[in-house]
């Protein structure tokens, strides 16, 4: 039965569904609010991002979200109230889960006749991994839109575009620099008579139309920020051509949207109504010399229209690229441009960090890591690749995959190989995007198409890893503050700032922070850390201050022993006595640190090793299912073929230390996993000198001495003897007694509760770092 309040429904549903009848009693009540104690579960389809209106001159997130949900039967958008948006941040609210509804309301939008939407303002995210809901749906898009009687033809309700503020588009979830949504269109060409580049350079007035190639194109550029009236505000910049020479082409605004994703490289645009302004100075450009064309710099294109067409191939004007093979790497420049080709054997997980500025609105920037081989050396290429507008390409990087990069920057890295990280100009293709690419016909392309043609794919899958903790190059072997232009910002980050850091930390996002301190506890185990392994570090506690009253009341010697032993390892007073003293081999902790943890007003643990800290082997089986897990949550859920889940990755042994601040207010957890193997992709390109293998050696080069060769599962009836050689660094612990350290650690946030809190490397403090 339907109330005569109800919302628009489709004929043949006879029966209200969960979002009906919220709907309904939104519609009926007179407070335009509505709480529910049990609610049914609805699944999450999509969460869309945009920015925020900037309210009473204060505004506590530059974001807002609108979140659409599904019961199966009909598909709504909600906005998400502010109050919720930490959900997001640490990706708890996610796309393809279930959550359950407590609080809503009904907002009429002041401004405008007929409309007004929802606004969740409490639910809860459903344990379950996965949705109860989902299962039954197809295609999301089939589903009928749920509105409010007398707002069915509210477009903005009914079209892809944001609930609030008058924003007419979205952002991408995660960054600004994607194109976003189904605004991202193309042209239509016009031709007729044109003039060259040189004689705008001489005349500097627009006058006929251009015909030009694209042969550079940069990463899209979003300016939004509070108070700008401009519906799109994006810039792009693209390098362009004919026969005459070179000259830089800006595209402005909502012809971003209409035209960015077609104006490839290679592809002949026909522009009129263009303006002529003095170039940007301080820009970055792409590097062009071996195109062996005249380039005007002085001169610039300001386009707010253009036509595209790409059947014009502009025969007069040719495209080059600068392909550097692996083994000429040490011999270029640094900060040099070049393009390179290579087979992909490592790729990292993407992560955010944010861009430099403390500027309202904030900004993310995504990258990941990959190395990269051509056949020209023993080493790969290490490539720091940054989002570069091209989504579809940046999510199946992976490996077994060709991939190219156009415009890779060269960075020198003192004692490490070099690597190569994006530029604004950068682009990147792989398998499957190759085709029509100007550099199909490069001869060192084509010689490198024939190296991988002798290939055994059975062997390079051997050598293939994805996914874990990555971080280069290494950081410098002597930290001084006198002289490391990062000291300054390392020292800001003492203990209580840390504790901030990590409340703060966002989904997927890294941040590289130090404290000085000393090191009061290690332990060697091979458990990856778990709920269990967390209430057994906070039973560590409650055992200590029994110790510490113990002590007061005047215990005997051999009680003081037991409770030592049930103290330092965790167990109940009755496990002390069952269990044998062996894990003393396995744990180390200072003659102060069971007095100074009594006084500590906080203890951070986070230290454990998780499942997503580790590489693991990349399967051609697998490969939806990595790809799920080493790329950011998806703005908008989408059925995926049923598949088995994967399997949890073995965990390496590894130290948890525990880092007492100088003050001794604020003690941290972090995780220690050093390299052990060459074949570990960390391994590549770092200085392995050799060391002596203590506890603080391996601390601060970050490797054990000297590394093992390629994985392999021991031998029958030796398994005990793998963590031999961590037995014996363990041994070494006692000279961190009372050691002033500089301790650098890597946070990244995996989502959810799981915080990612990694030694980088220790710094022991001398005189001359002091200096």
């Amino acid at each position: 039965m339907e109330d005569s309040s109800s919302s628009s429904v489709v004929s043949g549903l006879c029966q209200p569904s969960f979002l009906q009848r919220t709907l309904d009693r939104l519609s009926s009540t007179q407070s335009l609010k509505l709480s529910a104690e049990e609610a049914a579960p609805v699944a999450v389809v999509a969460l869309q991002r945009y920015l925020s209106e900037k309210a009473d001159g204060r505004q506590a997130d530059s974001y807002t979200y609108d979140v659409t949900l599904t019961d199966g039967l009909w598909r709504a958008k909600f906005w998400l109230h502010p109050s919720l948006n930490h959900l997001v941040h640490r990706n708890k609210l996610k796309t393809g889960g279930d959550v359950s509804v407590r609080r809503c309301s009904f907002v009429y939008d002041e401004r405008r006749l007929g409309h007004g939407y929802v606004c969740v303002e409490e639910l809860s995210c459903c344990a379950a991994d996965g949705s109860a809901v989902l299962p039954g749906v197809r295609d999301v898009c089939s589903l009928p839109v749920l509105v409010k009687q007398g707002m069915e033809r509210s477009q903005v309700l009914l079209r892809d575009v944001p609930l609030q503020g008058g924003r007419k588009h979205y952002l991408p979830l995660w960054n600004n620099d994607d194109p976003e949504g189904d605004i991202w269109t193309s042209g239509s060409p016009t031709l007729s008579k044109v003039t060259l580049l040189s004689s705008l350079e001489s005349s500097r007035a627009s006058g006929r139309p251009l015909l030009v190639k694209i042969i550079h194109k940069s990463r899209l550029r979003y300016y939004g920020k509070f108070g700008l009236k401009i519906d799109y505000p994006y810039q792009a910049y693209f390098e362009v051509a004919d026969q005459s020479g070179t000259m830089s082409l800006v595209l402005w605004n909502e012809l971003c949207p209409e035209f960015y994703q077609r104006m490839t490289v290679g592809a002949v645009l026909y522009l009129q109504n263009y303006t002529l302004k003095q170039s940007y100075s301080n820009r970055s450009r792409p590097q062009m010399a071996h195109h062996g064309m005249k380039n005007f710099t002085s001169t610039g294109v300001y386009r707010e229209g253009a036509f595209l067409n790409k059947k014009n191939t502009n025969k007069k004007t040719k495209l080059f690229i600068s392909v550097s093979c692996r083994s000429e790497l040490e011999k270029l420049a640094n900060n040099s441009a070049c393009d390179v080709i290579g087979l992909v054997t490592f790729v990292g997980r993407v992560e955010r960090v944010k861009s430099k500025g403390n500027k309202a609105p904030e900004k993310y920037w995504t990258y990941r890591w990959a190395h990269a081989v051509d056949g020209t050396s023993e080493q790969p290429f290490i490539l720091e690749l940054f989002s570069s507008s091209q989504p579809e390409i940046f999510s199946q990087i992976c490996p077994m995959t060709y991939l190219v990069c156009t415009q890779m920057r060269v960075c020198q890295a003192e004692g490490s190989s070099p690597y190569l990280t994006s530029s604004c100009e950068t682009e990147i293709f792989v398998t499957g995007h190759h085709r029509g690419q100007p550099y199909v016909s490069d001869p060192r392309v084509k010689s490198f198409i024939q190296w991988t043609k002798t290939l055994r794919d059975d062997a390079v899958l051997q050598r293939t890893a994805v996914g874990g903790h990555y971080c280069y190059p290494p950081l410098p072997k002597i930290f001084t503050q006198s002289t490391d232009s990062s000291a300054d910002s390392f020292f800001k980050i003492h203990s209580d700032v840390y504790k901030l850091t990590l409340d703060t930390l966002q989904y997927r996002e890294h941040k590289r922070v130090a404290i000085q301190g000393q090191i009061t506890a290690v332990r060697y185990t091979n458990a990856p850390h778990t709920t269990e392994t967390q209430e057994a570090e906070e039973d560590e506690v409650t055992n200590g201050r029994r110790l510490r009253a113990a002590r007061e009341v005047g215990a005997s010697p051999s009680l003081l022993c037991v409770c030592v032993c049930v103290c330092v390892f965790g167990y109940t007073l009755s496990d002390a006595f069952v269990f044998p003293p062996e894990p003393a081999a396995l744990s180390w902790q200072s003659s102060s640190w069971s007095e100074h943890r009594q006084e500590l007003s906080d203890h951070l643990r986070h230290g454990g090793l998780r499942q997503d800290s580790v590489c693991r082997s990349f399967t051609s089986d697998e490969r939806s299912a990595l790809l799920r897990r080493l790329n950011l949550q998806p703005t908008r859920w989408a059925p995926e073929p049923a598949a088995d889940p994967l399997p949890p990755v073995s965990c390496p042994g590894h130290y948890q230390l525990t880092i007492l601040g100088i003050n001794k207010r604020i003690a941290v957890d972090a995780a220690f996993l050093p390299v052990a193997r060459a074949d570990d992709p960390r391994a590549v390109g770092r200085p392995q000198e050799p060391h002596d293998n203590t506890m603080l050696s391996c601390l601060s080069s970050g490797f054990l001495c000297p590394l093992g060769g390629e994985a392999a599962p021991p031998e029958p009836g030796r398994e005990k003897e793998r963590g031999r050689g961590e037995k014996e660094v363990l041994a070494t612990a006692p000279e961190l007694e009372g050691a002033h350290l500089v301790c650098i650690l890597d946070l990244c946030h995996l989502g959810g509760d799981e915080v990612e809190v990694l030694i980088n490397k220790v710094y022991k403090v001398t005189e001359a770092s002091l200096e």
